[in-house]
Parts: structure tokens; C-alpha cells; sequence
């Protein structure tokens, strides 16, 4: 038995671990003992800051990663099963977004080398499927997708992009862009697992002042005043619903968590690239790598291997803990249905990729000693 296995019997390396600072706690309890917890002050000033921080005019916080793509394709207008193109190997949240704001997701191949959709793939979806209405761009991993350049590729202006940030932020993704190369709307999620982790909840940064006006009226039903204005000294019980909205705001328990977090991330940022560098130098010689492009919010280090159900049960049996992302939407039983059999036929890389994609732990209170311990196993189980 190796150093690296005897390491591994005796200490577990978990998959994800969500890191919280003392501050995040102290913010809890101090909005617990507020008297307001919902909707409110400490909403409005995460906002602020997380906006400050990306660089963007306007942020508006939601429920979910999952809800920002769906209001900001909403808010878009497009007509009833409109075409939106999306990559298969992305999150099946992402892709049942598309069809709860009623539009038809199209999808499409992703490069051999990034995980992502490149110009070629997206314009060859344009000619099987004709012009879409807008594109949802997924930075699989944190990599740092050029969706101007797949705008291009689609026939679409920046203007009709969503882009899925849910692993960001941190890198580039979700960063200032020139305004006339900026999405329409980046979406964020701070899901346990994520770089900036509340436990849920999401939110999009936008150039776009009237959808971030419109976003603050439709996360909460399409009310004109939310509670915490109406309740302030002086405010009027009085709202209009012009639009019918949503339940899908944050709290403020939630938003003083992410404020308290959002001071950490810088440092968790260096401390994943750390991670991911000695991870490359381990395994560089032995398995494919996706390409490495400066701005990669490394929220996934993912991996290429063969045989992999074995290698996830070989790591699994040391406690060494992985997961896959994703499954291809196209290969889920309740969306396969969506899809025609000449669409998924098209993706020939996904399919590939989907295949041998492992995922493995990555997070800022994961030693090095730890990653020495994946590497050597997993070294073991490639020989």
C-alpha cells in the first residue's frame, strides 16, 4: 500500500466543503435579532456591494440561479416557444428555465477543449435550427466563455445574451464589460457549493437599467412597493400590480450572510487557483485537461478519464468524494422528449465529453495535502 493510499484510509477528502467566515455568522445573528428578516436594508446593501465588486451598475438579488435566467428571459419578451440556444452539458436547471419562461430550448455542441459552446458549434445549431430568439452562454466550470464572440457566431446582439455566472463569481465571468459588449443579464448563484455560498439564492448583474427596475417588481409578484418600504416610517400601505411577478426574492438573513462572505472571496479566489495549479502539476501527465484561459473562476476541477464509473468507486472506497457535471440535459428522461432525434445526434462532443467528465474536490479549506492524496490515488487507479 502506497503513502497516498494510507493517507486516504485514515483521512476522507469530501467533495465540497462550504466555507463560512465568523463574520457571516455574527451577520445572521445580527439580522435575527433585527426584527426584519425578509426583504429589506441589508438586501439593498449586498446588492450594492456585490455590484461594486463586479463592476456593474446594477444587481438585483433573487431566490435562485435558477429564477435569474428565467426573469431575465422573461423580461426579454420573446414570443411563445421562441428558440433559445443553450449548451446540453450544462445544469438541467438552467435548461427547464428556458421552458418555464416559454421558449423552446435549442441545443448545442461544445468544444473538445473548453466545455463550451464555440462560434463553430453555435453557428452550426443556427443552421439546423434557423435564428434564435436569444442565447443562455454557460461558463462550464468558471471558464471564461466569450459570449460576444458567440453573440456573433448566432446572429444575435449582446443585447438577447443571458449568461448562466452560476460558477462565478470570482473569475472574469460577471465582471464590467464595455456596455456595448455586455450581456443582457448575468445570472449568479450562491447555492452551498459555490464560490461566493450563502445556501441558496442568486442574482443578476445588468447594464440594463429598465430590467433592473422591472427585475425588483417581478421577484416580488409585480408589486410596485415591497413590504419593507411600505412598512418604513411615513411609507403607504398602497401597491398596483401592473404585471403579474414572482415569488422569487432574497432575504435579508440571506443578504447579510453574502455580504460577510462577499469580503472573503478574493482570498478563496487565490486560494482555488493555488489548488487547481498543483492539481495541474500532478496530473497534467495523466489524464485531459480543459484548456486553462486567464479569468477562470475555478469553481469545478474537472478531469477526463476513461472507465470512469470505476475510478469514482475506486476513489469513492478510500473517501475521496467526486461528482459529474453534468449529465447532458438531451440523455435526462424528462427532457429527452423535448428534443428531436436529429437534435441529439448533433453533439457529438457532448456526448464524448459528457462520458469521461470527473469532477474533483475543490474548495478553499482544501489542503494541499489533500490534493496530494487525490493525486496519488487517482495516479494509482490511471496505471
Amino acid at each position: 500500500m502506497t503513502a497516498a493510499m494510507t493517507a486516504t484510509t485514515t483521512t476522507a477528502v469530501p467533495f465540497a466543503v462550504p466555507s463560512f467566515t465568523g463574520a457571516a455568522r455574527e451577520a445572521a445573528l445580527r439580522v435575527l435579532d433585527s426584527g426584519w428578516i425578509t426583504t429589506g436594508a441589508e438586501c439593498g446593501a449586498f446588492e450594492a456591494e456585490l455590484a461594486a465588486y463586479l463592476g456593474q451598475p446594477y444587481v438585483v438579488a433573487v431566490a435562485s440561479c435558477t429564477q435569474a435566467i428565467e426573469l431575465s428571459l422573461r423580461a426579454l419578451r420573446p414570443a411563445p416557444g421562441a428558440p433559445v440556444l443553450t449548451p446540453s452539458l450544462t445544469f438541467c436547471g438552467a435548461v427547464a428555465a428556458i421552458v418555464h419562461a416559454g421558449c423552446r430550448p435549442v441545443l448545442v455542441d461544445v468544444d473538445e477543449d473548453t466545455l463550451v459552446p464555440s462560434p463553430a458549434t453555435v453557428a452550426a445549431a443556427v443552421r439546423r435550427a434557423g435564428k434564435p430568439a436569444a442565447m443562455v452562454v454557460c461558463p462550464l466550470g468558471g471558464y471564461p466563455a466569450d459570449h460576444a464572440a458567440l453573440a456573433d457566431a448566432a446572429g444575435l446582439p449582446v443585447g438577447r445574451i443571458v449568461v448562466d455566472a452560476a460558477h462565478g463569481p470570482g473569475g472574469a465571468v460577471g465582471r464590467a464589460d464595455d456596455p456595448s459588449r455586455a450581456p443582457y443579464a448575468t445570472c449568479l448563484s450562491f447555492y452551498a457549493t459555490k464560490n461566493l455560498p450563502i445556501g441558496e439564492g442568486g442574482a443578476i448583474a445588468t447594464h440594463d437599467g429598465d430590467l433592473a427596475a422591472w427585475l425588483r417588481s417581478a421577484r416580488l409578484h409585480g408589486m410596485t412597493r415591497d413590504a419593507w418600504r411600505r412598512y418604513l416610517p411615513g411609507g403607504s400601505w398602497r401597491y398596483d400590480v401592473a404585471e403579474l411577478g414572482f415569488k422569487a426574492n432574497l432575504t435579508d438573513l440571506q443578504a447579510a450572510i453574502g455580504r460577510a462572505q462577499l469580503a472573503a472571496l478574493p482570498g478563496w479566489q487565490r486560494r482555488r487557483a493555488e489548488l487547481a495549479a498543483r492539481y495541474d502539476a500532478a496530473l497534467a501527465p495523466l489524464v485531459r485537461l480543459p484548456r486553462r484561459d486567464p479569468g477562470h473562476a475555478w469553481h469545478l476541477y474537472q478531469v477526463r478519464v476513461r472507465e470512469r464509473d470505476a475510478v469514482i468507486a475506486g476513489l469513492s472506497e478510500v473517501g475521496i468524494g467526486t461528482s459529474v457535471h453534468f449529465i447532458p440535459v438531451h440523455r435526462l428522461t424528462g427532457f429527452a422528449a423535448l428534443f428531436g432525434p436529429d437534435e441529439r445526434a448533433a453533439l457529438p462532443v457532448t456526448d464524448r465529453v459528457g462520458a469521461q467528465l470527473l469532477s474533483l474536490p475543490l474548495y478553499p479549506d482544501l489542503t494541499p495535502d489533500a490534493v496530494d492524496v487525490v493525486t496519488g490515488r487517482l495516479a494509482e487507479l490511471l496505471a
